[in-house]
């Protein structure tokens, strides 16, 4: 049996208890962030873990993020935590930052993926917060099914696990809608492993030139530093295409596209920051920032309204539209129409 938790109205104490001590017994609750919502367990916790890769899917070798409350339990987490770490941390936690460091002993393999790394990140979401205080680091990847798009609502998770889990606080809509941005600073020079919800310019700005991993960009990682980076991932049932270009460009191809598939007898959805004509349209918002909120909320939409295939527009590759552009070629499989 799973309970869903209502804490639409923000924290409610005695309620985080109850998920809290489920939590403790070893047992997985789904709780929001500010990112998308995740899937928690004790990270201290072997088998709590292993309910985690049991439940999603997801293969043993994608390590997870461990979420944190206050910045002292970084230091019980890490075997170092370099300056640039500290400075991050004092920057940009709470919020949708991870960094990757050395890990200590106590921290078991089973929570790093079989890495000597852990990946740490202090969630800007009151619930979320308040659900470690009461308990202990968290254990979190997204909480969806391994490969398919990450949930930003609590009736996605209720999709996916309900009757599987202990729990699912439902929070509302999360804010920024894409994953969080984790940095590796556990080797000499600091590495981009995934962008997210913190634009790289805006760490850049903090600790100087960030190298950016090539799984970033799309090339197979042979080893999986951080969720992301090796598996299919966002992925909806319906085929997706992505269309980059310059925007009048694509505008056109957008449109030749629809009518390709539609006569073809392909039932057709567009996800745009524009209306288009289509057998279903989702409209993504206006600015970079209402796309990536909306961008798996689009995906989970498209694909529940039945469309065949899923024909999304591109963004910029600047500030939150790395992240974006990661996601939907990731989503399409990297098929990729260039206007």
């Amino acid at each position: 049996m799973t309970i869903v938790i209502n804490m639409r109205d923000g924290v409610d104490e005695r309620k985080i208890k109850v998920a809290a001590r489920l939590i403790l017994e070893g047992k997985l609750v789904a709780f929001p962030t500010e990112t998308v919502y995740g899937l928690g367990a004790d990270a201290l916790n072997e088998e709590a873990v292993k309910r985690i890769f049991e439940a999603k899917g997801r293969p043993a070798d994608n390590p997870l993020i461990v979420h944190i409350a206050d910045f002292n339990d970084l230091k019980k987490l890490a075997r170092e935590v370099p300056k640039e770490a500290k400075l991050l941390a004092e920057r940009f936690w709470p919020g949708p930052l991870t960094i990757v460091l050395p890990k200590k002993d106590e921290v078991p393999l089973v929570t790093t993926g079989g890495l000597d790394t852990v990946a740490v990140r202090m969630p800007a979401h009151e619930i979320a917060l308040a659900l470690i205080r009461a308990s202990t680091p968290v254990a979190a990847p997204s909480a969806n099914i391994s490969g398919k798009p990450s949930p930003t609502l609590a009736e996605h998770v209720v999709d996916d696990f309900y009757g599987r889990i202990g729990a699912i606080i439902d929070g509302g809509p999360t804010k920024v809608g894409v994953e969080s941005t984790v940095i590796d600073l556990s080797s000499e020079r600091p590495t981009l492993l995934r962008p997210g919800g913190l634009p790289l310019e805006e760490i850049e700005a903090v600790i100087g030139p960030v190298e950016i991993h090539p799984a970033v960009k799309g090339k197979n990682a042979d080893l999986a530093r951080a969720p992301g980076m090796k598996y299919k991932h966002y992925s909806p049932n319906a085929q997706v295409i992505v269309v980059e270009g310059p925007k009048e460009m694509v505008r056109e191809k957008i449109r030749e596209l629809v009518r390709e598939y539609r006569s073809k007898g392909y039932r057709v959805g567009v996800m745009a920051t524009e209306e288009f004509e289509a057998d279903e349209f989702y409209h993504l918002g206006r600015t970079v920032e209402d796309v990536a909120k909306n961008l798996f909320k689009a995906l989970r939409e498209l694909d529940r309204r039945g469309v065949d295939v899923i024909i999304a527009e591109g963004v910029e590759e600047r500030g939150l539209g790395l992240a974006v552009m990661n996601r939907l070629r990731k989503a399409a499989g990297y098929r990729i129409v260039r206007a």
